[in-house]
């Protein structure tokens, strides 16, 4: 069993162990945002917020999280997608194909909480989730987007 506070809301699941936190995410919760990309964290489609830090969830077994830690999904991220990396998002259409795009989003919402007005090295270096379609920087320019959108929430 393991005793997992996912989106605010603690819930108990029947799981091995070693189950990874995405099968749990996905099958055991129906939390479905979350993607499986390449099965080694390399990818980032499957980014979730532990405890505030982006963390692939795709090779992260389920007992590596310890009961407490808060577990947020693309699903938590906001209840009507008013994320300011949500609304960058939109307004630059950053998606092509999509898919990669909640690991994307979770990776650059984790950034801008932890450096509120990230610099092209900060988002090069953590930043390393893949798109196959490309969109890098549209990414990069939501990201600055959303930080200057949450600066100016902040202050006004």
């Amino acid at each position: 069993m393991a005793r997992l506070t996912i989106n605010g809301e603690t819930r108990t699941i029947e799981v091995d162990p070693e189950t990874p936190l995405l099968w749990v995410l996905r099958e055991q919760a129906g939390l479905t945002g979350t993607k499986f990309g390449c099965g080694i964290a390399q990818c980032g489609a499957c980014t979730v917020h532990i405890d505030g830090v982006a963390t692939r969830s795709c090779a992260l077994p389920v007992s590596a999280v310890e009961s407490g830690q808060q577990i947020v999904t693309i699903e938590g991220l906001s209840q009507d997608g008013s994320h300011p990396v949500q609304q960058a998002w939109l307004a630059l259409d950053v998606p092509q194909c999509g898919y990669c795009q909640a690991g994307m989003i979770m990776a650059a919402a984790a950034l801008i909480s932890s450096t509120p007005s990230p610099s092209d090295d900060d988002i090069s270096a953590e930043i390393t989730n893949i798109c196959r379609c490309g969109t890098y920087n549209r990414v990069r320019a939501a990201i600055k987007l959303a930080a200057e959108t949450a600066s100016a929430s902040q202050k006004g």
